[in-house]
Protein backbone atom coordinates (compact mmCIF):
# COMPACT_ATOMS: atom_id res chain seq x y z
CA UNK A 1 0.00 0.00 0.00
CA UNK A 2 1.45 3.26 -1.02
CA UNK A 3 1.75 5.55 1.85
CA UNK A 4 3.48 8.91 0.71
CA UNK A 5 4.90 11.79 3.32
CA UNK A 6 2.51 14.27 0.94
CA UNK A 7 1.86 14.34 -2.69
CA UNK A 8 2.96 16.68 -5.64
CA UNK A 9 0.68 17.31 -8.29
CA UNK A 10 1.82 19.04 -11.59
CA UNK A 11 -2.36 20.44 -13.00
CA UNK A 12 -1.95 21.43 -16.22
CA UNK A 13 -5.03 22.58 -18.32
CA UNK A 14 -5.61 19.04 -20.22
CA UNK A 15 -4.17 16.86 -17.78
CA UNK A 16 -3.39 15.92 -14.16
CA UNK A 17 -0.26 14.40 -13.15
CA UNK A 18 0.35 13.06 -9.05
CA UNK A 19 3.32 12.17 -7.70
CA UNK A 20 3.32 10.09 -4.37
CA UNK A 21 6.38 11.50 -2.33
CA UNK A 22 8.60 11.04 0.36
CA UNK A 23 9.53 13.60 3.00
CA UNK A 24 13.48 13.82 1.09
CA UNK A 25 11.31 14.30 -2.12
CA UNK A 26 11.28 10.96 -3.92
CA UNK A 27 8.60 9.75 -5.92
CA UNK A 28 7.03 6.18 -4.83
CA UNK A 29 3.96 6.08 -7.28
CA UNK A 30 2.15 8.44 -9.53
CA UNK A 31 -0.89 8.78 -11.59
CA UNK A 32 -2.55 10.79 -14.08
CA UNK A 33 -5.57 11.38 -15.84
CA UNK A 34 -6.87 13.74 -18.19
CA UNK A 35 -8.87 15.80 -15.70
CA UNK A 36 -7.23 19.18 -16.83
CA UNK A 37 -8.03 22.33 -15.27
CA UNK A 38 -10.02 23.03 -19.09
CA UNK A 39 -12.56 20.10 -18.53
CA UNK A 40 -13.56 20.96 -14.87
CA UNK A 41 -15.85 23.15 -13.03
CA UNK A 42 -14.50 24.99 -10.06
CA UNK A 43 -17.04 22.45 -7.99
CA UNK A 44 -15.28 19.17 -10.34
CA UNK A 45 -12.11 19.96 -8.76
CA UNK A 46 -12.15 17.89 -5.21
CA UNK A 47 -13.75 14.88 -7.09
CA UNK A 48 -11.26 14.69 -9.85
CA UNK A 49 -8.17 14.34 -7.53
CA UNK A 50 -9.95 12.12 -5.36
CA UNK A 51 -10.37 9.65 -7.95
CA UNK A 52 -6.65 9.71 -8.87
CA UNK A 53 -5.43 9.31 -5.42
CA UNK A 54 -7.83 7.42 -3.26
CA UNK A 55 -5.23 4.90 -3.15
CA UNK A 56 -2.74 6.63 -1.13
CA UNK A 57 -4.93 8.38 1.24
CA UNK A 58 -5.92 6.95 4.85
CA UNK A 59 -6.98 8.66 8.16
CA UNK A 60 -4.19 11.26 8.23
CA UNK A 61 -4.23 15.05 6.83
CA UNK A 62 -2.32 14.81 3.56
CA UNK A 63 -0.19 17.62 2.68
CA UNK A 64 -0.72 18.38 -1.33
CA UNK A 65 1.08 20.69 -3.14
CA UNK A 66 -0.16 21.83 -6.86
CA UNK A 67 1.23 23.67 -9.25
CA UNK A 68 0.19 24.43 -12.77
CA UNK A 69 -3.32 26.00 -14.28
CA UNK A 70 -5.30 24.31 -11.27
CA UNK A 71 -4.02 27.96 -9.59
CA UNK A 72 -5.66 30.36 -12.55
CA UNK A 73 -8.96 32.11 -12.54
CA UNK A 74 -11.22 30.02 -14.36
CA UNK A 75 -9.08 26.57 -12.02
CA UNK A 76 -9.58 25.79 -8.41
CA UNK A 77 -9.23 28.19 -6.60
CA UNK A 78 -7.28 31.73 -8.22
CA UNK A 79 -3.30 31.85 -6.81
CA UNK A 80 -2.26 35.51 -6.98
CA UNK A 81 0.25 36.37 -9.11
CA UNK A 82 3.86 37.25 -7.65
CA UNK A 83 5.36 40.08 -9.74
CA UNK A 84 8.33 40.30 -11.38
CA UNK A 85 11.17 40.88 -10.13
CA UNK A 86 10.60 38.18 -7.82
CA UNK A 87 11.95 34.63 -6.58
CA UNK A 88 10.04 31.73 -8.47
CA UNK A 89 8.82 30.28 -4.94
CA UNK A 90 7.03 32.45 -2.01
CA UNK A 91 5.20 29.91 -0.24
CA UNK A 92 3.46 32.53 2.21
CA UNK A 93 1.35 33.11 -1.06
CA UNK A 94 0.27 29.97 -1.51
CA UNK A 95 -3.41 29.65 -2.09
CA UNK A 96 -5.84 27.13 -0.08
CA UNK A 97 -9.29 25.58 -1.49
CA UNK A 98 -11.31 24.42 0.65
CA UNK A 99 -12.26 21.04 0.85
CA UNK A 100 -15.31 19.30 1.71
CA UNK A 101 -13.10 15.76 2.33
CA UNK A 102 -11.06 16.34 5.72
CA UNK A 103 -7.59 14.53 4.41
CA UNK A 104 -6.96 17.59 1.50
CA UNK A 105 -5.07 19.90 2.62
CA UNK A 106 -4.25 21.17 -0.90
CA UNK A 107 -1.73 24.87 -1.23
CA UNK A 108 -1.73 26.06 -4.82
CA UNK A 109 1.65 27.61 -5.91
CA UNK A 110 0.88 31.10 -7.36
CA UNK A 111 2.14 32.20 -11.28
CA UNK A 112 4.07 35.34 -12.09
CA UNK A 113 3.26 37.95 -13.55
CA UNK A 114 5.19 41.02 -15.18
CA UNK A 115 3.46 44.17 -15.81
CA UNK A 116 5.57 45.68 -19.07
CA UNK A 117 5.16 44.49 -21.49
CA UNK A 118 2.39 42.24 -19.99
CA UNK A 119 3.11 38.59 -19.61
CA UNK A 120 2.60 35.85 -16.78
CA UNK A 121 3.01 32.10 -16.52
CA UNK A 122 1.77 29.22 -14.41
CA UNK A 123 3.77 26.20 -13.81
CA UNK A 124 6.95 27.22 -15.43
CA UNK A 125 7.88 28.71 -11.91
CA UNK A 126 7.79 25.72 -9.99
CA UNK A 127 10.36 24.37 -13.29
CA UNK A 128 12.38 27.32 -12.64
CA UNK A 129 12.66 26.42 -8.94
CA UNK A 130 12.99 23.48 -9.68
CA UNK A 131 16.39 24.36 -11.80
CA UNK A 132 17.44 26.96 -8.97
CA UNK A 133 17.25 24.30 -6.11
CA UNK A 134 20.24 21.89 -8.08
CA UNK A 135 22.25 25.52 -9.52
CA UNK A 136 21.24 27.92 -6.93
CA UNK A 137 24.08 29.95 -8.41
CA UNK A 138 22.67 30.32 -12.50
CA UNK A 139 22.87 33.31 -14.13
CA UNK A 140 21.54 33.81 -17.46
CA UNK A 141 18.58 33.06 -19.21
CA UNK A 142 15.86 29.70 -19.05
CA UNK A 143 14.00 28.43 -22.22
CA UNK A 144 10.88 26.67 -21.41
CA UNK A 145 9.63 25.58 -25.03
CA UNK A 146 6.16 24.03 -24.82
CA UNK A 147 2.77 25.55 -26.24
CA UNK A 148 3.76 28.89 -25.00
CA UNK A 149 7.25 29.19 -25.28
CA UNK A 150 8.83 30.99 -21.91
CA UNK A 151 12.51 32.99 -21.99
CA UNK A 152 12.89 33.70 -18.48
CA UNK A 153 15.91 35.82 -17.17
CA UNK A 154 17.32 34.42 -13.90
CA UNK A 155 19.83 36.93 -11.62
CA UNK A 156 20.59 36.17 -7.88
CA UNK A 157 17.83 33.31 -7.67
CA UNK A 158 15.04 35.54 -8.69
CA UNK A 159 12.87 36.08 -12.37
CA UNK A 160 14.32 39.38 -13.42
CA UNK A 161 11.95 38.94 -16.57
CA UNK A 162 10.26 37.08 -19.14
CA UNK A 163 8.66 37.23 -22.66
CA UNK A 164 6.43 34.37 -23.63
CA UNK A 165 6.13 33.19 -27.61
CA UNK A 166 3.17 31.19 -29.01
CA UNK A 167 5.50 28.72 -31.21
CA UNK A 168 3.73 26.09 -29.79
CA UNK A 169 -0.05 26.90 -30.38
CA UNK A 170 0.87 28.40 -33.66
CA UNK A 171 2.47 25.04 -34.85
CA UNK A 172 -0.55 23.08 -33.78
CA UNK A 173 -3.08 25.64 -35.47
CA UNK A 174 -1.33 25.67 -38.36
CA UNK A 175 -0.54 21.89 -38.84
CA UNK A 176 -4.28 21.16 -38.17
CA UNK A 177 -6.37 24.22 -39.05
CA UNK A 178 -4.92 25.53 -42.50
CA UNK A 179 -4.18 23.99 -45.75
CA UNK A 180 -1.02 23.00 -44.78
CA UNK A 181 -2.16 20.07 -43.11
CA UNK A 182 -2.59 18.28 -46.02
CA UNK A 183 1.10 17.93 -46.37
CA UNK A 184 2.28 17.44 -43.25
CA UNK A 185 3.54 13.99 -42.09
CA UNK A 186 4.57 13.04 -38.19
CA UNK A 187 8.40 12.09 -39.51
CA UNK A 188 11.07 14.18 -38.72
CA UNK A 189 13.86 15.54 -41.19
CA UNK A 190 16.75 17.29 -39.19
CA UNK A 191 18.52 19.20 -42.32
CA UNK A 192 14.99 20.18 -43.70
CA UNK A 193 14.82 21.54 -39.88
CA UNK A 194 17.83 23.47 -39.90
CA UNK A 195 17.94 25.11 -42.88
CA UNK A 196 14.08 26.54 -42.35
CA UNK A 197 15.05 27.85 -38.86
CA UNK A 198 18.00 29.71 -40.21
CA UNK A 199 15.54 31.11 -42.85
CA UNK A 200 12.74 32.17 -39.90
CA UNK A 201 15.36 33.48 -38.23
CA UNK A 202 17.26 35.81 -41.17
CA UNK A 203 13.95 36.83 -42.65
CA UNK A 204 11.19 36.77 -39.53
CA UNK A 205 8.80 39.48 -42.35
CA UNK A 206 8.29 36.62 -44.73
CA UNK A 207 6.92 33.78 -42.74
CA UNK A 208 3.83 34.12 -44.34
CA UNK A 209 5.13 33.53 -47.75
CA UNK A 210 7.79 30.50 -46.73
CA UNK A 211 4.14 29.25 -45.21
CA UNK A 212 2.51 29.01 -47.99
CA UNK A 213 5.64 27.57 -49.89
CA UNK A 214 5.38 24.53 -47.70
CA UNK A 215 1.84 23.55 -49.48
CA UNK A 216 3.06 24.74 -53.15
CA UNK A 217 6.22 22.66 -53.06
CA UNK A 218 3.98 19.59 -52.20
CA UNK A 219 1.88 19.85 -55.04
CA UNK A 220 4.61 21.12 -57.40
CA UNK A 221 7.75 19.54 -56.25
CA UNK A 222 6.73 16.77 -54.37
CA UNK A 223 8.26 17.37 -50.83
CA UNK A 224 8.13 15.08 -49.07
CA UNK A 225 5.26 14.77 -46.07
CA UNK A 226 7.98 14.61 -43.14
CA UNK A 227 10.43 17.37 -44.51
CA UNK A 228 7.15 19.69 -45.04
CA UNK A 229 6.52 18.82 -41.03
CA UNK A 230 9.86 19.86 -40.14
CA UNK A 231 10.34 22.95 -42.28
CA UNK A 232 6.97 24.64 -40.47
CA UNK A 233 8.96 23.61 -37.00
CA UNK A 234 12.01 24.85 -38.07
CA UNK A 235 10.50 28.35 -39.63
CA UNK A 236 8.17 28.87 -36.37
CA UNK A 237 11.01 28.37 -34.14
CA UNK A 238 13.21 30.47 -36.40
CA UNK A 239 11.14 33.56 -36.10
CA UNK A 240 10.60 33.03 -32.17
CA UNK A 241 14.55 33.05 -32.08
CA UNK A 242 14.73 36.14 -34.26
CA UNK A 243 12.39 37.84 -31.87
CA UNK A 244 14.05 36.62 -28.82
CA UNK A 245 18.07 37.10 -29.83
CA UNK A 246 18.34 39.91 -27.06
CA UNK A 247 17.60 36.59 -24.86
CA UNK A 248 19.47 34.17 -26.13
CA UNK A 249 22.99 35.76 -27.73
CA UNK A 250 25.92 36.12 -25.60
CA UNK A 251 23.88 34.60 -22.66
CA UNK A 252 24.32 31.79 -20.50
CA UNK A 253 21.40 29.70 -21.63
CA UNK A 254 20.25 26.36 -20.78
CA UNK A 255 16.29 24.97 -21.93
CA UNK A 256 13.56 23.24 -19.60
CA UNK A 257 11.41 21.02 -21.46
CA UNK A 258 10.23 17.53 -22.94
CA UNK A 259 11.49 15.86 -25.65
CA UNK A 260 11.84 16.20 -28.48
CA UNK A 261 10.60 19.89 -28.81
CA UNK A 262 13.83 21.07 -26.06
CA UNK A 263 15.93 18.99 -28.27
CA UNK A 264 14.99 20.53 -31.17
CA UNK A 265 15.39 23.77 -29.44
CA UNK A 266 18.88 22.89 -28.52
CA UNK A 267 20.21 22.12 -32.14
CA UNK A 268 18.46 25.32 -33.48
CA UNK A 269 20.22 27.19 -30.68
CA UNK A 270 23.58 25.35 -31.31
CA UNK A 271 23.59 26.45 -34.84
CA UNK A 272 23.53 30.04 -33.72
CA UNK A 273 26.84 29.08 -31.50
CA UNK A 274 24.51 28.85 -28.35
CA UNK A 275 25.30 25.48 -25.80
CA UNK A 276 22.12 25.27 -24.35
CA UNK A 277 21.68 21.77 -21.34
CA UNK A 278 18.19 20.19 -21.53
CA UNK A 279 16.55 19.56 -18.32
CA UNK A 280 13.59 17.33 -18.04
CA UNK A 281 10.28 19.30 -17.47
CA UNK A 282 9.00 16.51 -15.31
CA UNK A 283 12.03 16.80 -13.19
CA UNK A 284 12.22 20.54 -12.64
CA UNK A 285 8.16 20.36 -11.77
CA UNK A 286 8.91 17.96 -9.10
CA UNK A 287 11.78 19.70 -8.03
CA UNK A 288 10.27 23.09 -7.64
CA UNK A 289 7.25 21.22 -6.03
CA UNK A 290 9.73 19.47 -3.47
CA UNK A 291 11.61 22.87 -2.99
CA UNK A 292 8.08 24.39 -1.93
CA UNK A 293 7.21 22.05 0.44
CA UNK A 294 10.59 22.39 1.90
CA UNK A 295 10.03 25.66 2.38
CA UNK A 296 6.36 25.28 4.04
CA UNK A 297 8.22 22.56 6.52
CA UNK A 298 10.72 25.29 7.21
CA UNK A 299 13.45 23.25 6.65
CA UNK A 300 14.60 24.77 2.78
Amino acid sequence: MIKPDWIALDWGTTNLRAFAMTKEGRVVARASSDAGMGSLAPDGFEGALLDLIADWLDDRRMPILAAGMVGARQGWVEASYLSAPTPPLATASLATPSTADARLDVHIIPGVSQARPADVMRGEETQIAGYLRHDPDFDGVLCLPGTHSKWARISAGEIVGFRTFMTGEMFTALSQYTILRHGLGTGWDDEAFITAVQDGLSHPEMIGARLFAIRAEGLLDGLLPDMAHARLSGLLIGVELAASRTWWLGQNVALIGAEPLSLHYQKALHQQGVIAPVASAEDMSLSGLTAAHAQMKGTS
